[in-house]
């Protein structure tokens, strides 16, 4: 047995006052021989020893019901992780999650989630006696025997990290080590917020894990601390995408909130570049806010570094974001079209004249492969013709896998190749005297979306005559704006780290006025821009990810003069590092932006063959965590004791008749 509220257990000592008190009363009295009072005891020794016997009895229910009413109010818990029967585990393996969204405050506490789980691991491993504690954390993924509870807190790999959690891999890593060392009867404890993106349950990484565990002979059972309760108000800044231009620096970020007041609020935005901080005012209307900050960069200045930081709040990890910068790189697009009227709408939407840094080339679907080794230097592929060959499509997907972006526009002609699965439809005619129209589209993402004050493109102008919509295997490509009829106009494949887009009608007027500026130029800018940032790409990575991990003989040495916590590992810490010759900004995953988080009826499923259990981290949530609270039970024998005194205290039928005599009828 154990109890949640152990310091009340020094109630337990109110427990001797009637044993006092009736002591005490004892003294008061003197005893004084009288000799008239000799027959008077002579007649009541008989009855003295039952006497005596009620009166211990009532002393024991007094005594009996106020320890009942302490043990009542410390909460008593039996069963399951902290009760009987728990001394039979041999190990316990603590997956323990410290990415960045575990140091966020939750709503019923004064300390970070992580801090919260170490806690009630170490209380809860002190009713285990000896059995042994082996760490993994999501930070290194490595198994480490902890000497004693006591000392979690203090190790290096339960700190604070600016990282990403893999539920799935350090259950497999968990399962491994099962495996290798044979360890007893072992018991898996994941102490998490159950971030949707970090459980990752659709993967195959998770389907692996759980293959592996249910394979084990003695198979461990698993047991989760969900740290998923609300957190107090909290505010997070990240940059999605940077990008130089000449002497500007375009950083596209995004300002979350999260809590229950969330009316328009004025925050100070502090920038820091090259170690030069100034300060402006900028307003969140709602929960969330995406926005483009242009940041004038000193003349002639091939690189650089800096960060954006909010005011603090119950996550000190979630509100700085850090940047580096290089040379400016040309932005060139190559249009693959034969000549004509939409070779030409296209080029000049690519590289429109006044756009410094954009140019655009033209080649013919034949002499492209002539081009393929320059694709490293472009930025976007604007292919309107019959779809790639193989050798062509090889060319392509590798110019995606590094990030760049392709438009494929119908050739005008009906033809059978396909890319990725992907083929035009035969070429569709409007009816005579009709057009299609424009009706759908999303305008939150993709290439028609809106713009970042909120204004929205005017798709509706957009007539054709005719079209050819992108055809593929189901999932294959997302429509992302239709017709009136339904049929896609615009779709989008994501490969790797590039995007390909499908639209379905060509700007040639004998199609459509898709070559009016008004869809097309923002649409092809923003595909170019993307694709330009694939050379910035390498100067922002995630901690402890890609870019950011040390080559060969590098050596990681930070640079910024801006550090959230000096204490933390410099490889799991977000920041500005120089590797060798590299710079880079290493920042807090995108996944710990998550919000979603996972719900208890989303666990039974997860664990097929396994048995689980949860044990929460609210004082009051202890229901369905193996444990069960039995004060009630105290409670009821309070009761019992009071109503036992009660008895007992009543005076006995032939005493009361003594005490009081009938009165004797008339005659």
């Amino acid at each position: 047995m154990s109890f949640y509220q152990q310091p009340l257990l020094w109630f337990l000592c109110a427990a001797a006052l009637p044993v006092i008190i009736h002591l005490l009363n004892r003294r008061r009295h003197k005893t004084v021989r009288w000799a008239a009072m000799q027959f008077l005891l002579k007649a009541t020794r008989e009855s003295r020893g039952k006497k005596k016997l009620r009166h211990i009895l009532i002393l024991t229910a007094r005594t009996l019901g106020i320890a009942a009413l302490a043990t009542a109010a410390a909460r008593p818990m039996i069963g399951g992780l902290l009760g009987w029967g728990a001394n039979q585990l041999d190990t316990v393996i603590l997956v323990l999650d410290r990415s960045a969204s575990m140091e966020t405050t939750a709503d019923n506490a004064s300390t970070s989630r992580r801090a919260m789980a170490l806690d009630r691991v170490r209380d809860a491993m002190k009713s285990l006696d000896a059995t042994k504690l082996v760490l993994i954390d999501s930070a290194t993924a490595t198994p480490q025997d902890i000497p004693s509870p006591e000392t979690l807190a203090e190790i290096t790999n339960t700190r604070a990290t600016d990282t990403a959690a893999d539920i799935p891999s350090l259950l497999q890593r968990a399962a491994e080590f099962i495996l290798e060392t044979q360890p007893g009867k072992t018991e898996i404890w994941i102490a998490s917020d159950m971030q949707y993106s970090n459980w990752d349950k659709r993967s195959e990484r998770w389907t692996t894990a759980m293959a592996t565990l249910t394979s084990i002979p003695q198979k461990p059972s698993v047991r989760i601390l969900s740290l998923s309760t609300p957190s107090k108000s909290n505010i997070s800044l990240r940059i999605l995408s940077s990008y130089r231009s000449a002497d500007d620096l375009l950083l596209d970020l995004e300002i979350n909130r999260s809590g229950d007041a969330l009316s328009a609020m004025n925050l100070p935005l502090t920038l820091a570049l090259n170690g030069t901080k100034t300060t402006d005012s900028i307003t969140v209307p709602g929960q969330s806010l995406r926005f483009q900050k242009r940041i004038k960069l000193p003349k002639n200045q091939d690189s650089g570094q800096g960060w954006l930081s909010l005011p603090g709040d119950s996550n000190p990890r979630d509100h700085t974001a850090y940047f580096s910068y290089g040379a400016a790189h040309p932005v060139k697009t190559l249009v693959v079209a034969d000549p004509g009227e939409a070779a030409n709408y296209l080029a000049s939407a690519a590289a429109p004249p006044g756009f410094a840094g954009q140019s655009s080339e033209t080649v013919t679907p034949s002499q492209f492969l002539t081009k393929t080794t320059a694709l490293a230097d472009v930025a976007a592929v604007i292919w309107c013709a019959p779809l790639p060959d193989a050798a062509a499509s090889t060319s392509l997907t590798e110019f995606l896998n590094n990030g760049g972006q392709i438009l494929f526009f119908p050739a005008m002609e009906n033809s059978q190749n396909n890319f990725k699965n992907v083929k035009w439809s035969p070429i569709t005619t409007a009816p005579e005297g009709k057009f299609f129209i424009l009706q759908n589209w999303n305008h939150d993402d993709g290439l028609l979306r809106d713009s970042m004050s909120g204004i929205s493109l005017s798709g509706q102008s957009l007539r054709a005559i005719k079209r050819q919509v992108a055809e593929s295997p189901v999932g294959a490509i997302t429509a992302l704006a239709s017709w009136d009829d339904n049929s896609s106009f615009l779709s989008r494949m994501i490969i790797e780290r590039g995007t390909a887009w499908f639209f379905s009608s060509a700007p040639d007027y004998t199609w459509s006025n898709l070559g009016d500026a008004h869809l097309l130029l923002p649409a092809v800018q923003r595909a170019v821009l993307a694709g330009a940032t694939r050379f910035d790409a390498a100067l922002l990575a995630d901690v402890n990810k890609g870019e950011a991990l040390p080559r060969n003989s590098e050596v990681r040495t930070r640079t910024d003069d801006y550090a959230v916590d000096k204490s933390s590992d410099p490889g799991f810490a977000a920041g500005v590092y120089r590797l060798g010759e590299r710079t880079i900004a290493a920042n807090v995953p995108a996944a710990e932006y998550d919000s979603l988080a996972l719900q208890k009826s989303d666990l039974k499923p997860l664990f097929p063959g396994i048995k689980f259990s949860t044990f929460e981290d609210t004082a009051t949530s202890t229901a369905d965590n193996g444990e069960k609270e039995i004060w009630k039970l105290f409670l009821a024998a309070v009761l019992f004791f009071l109503i036992a005194e009660a008895l007992l205290c009543l005076p006995k039928a032939g005493a009361a008749a003594a005490a009081n005599p009938a009165t004797p009828k008339p005659a």
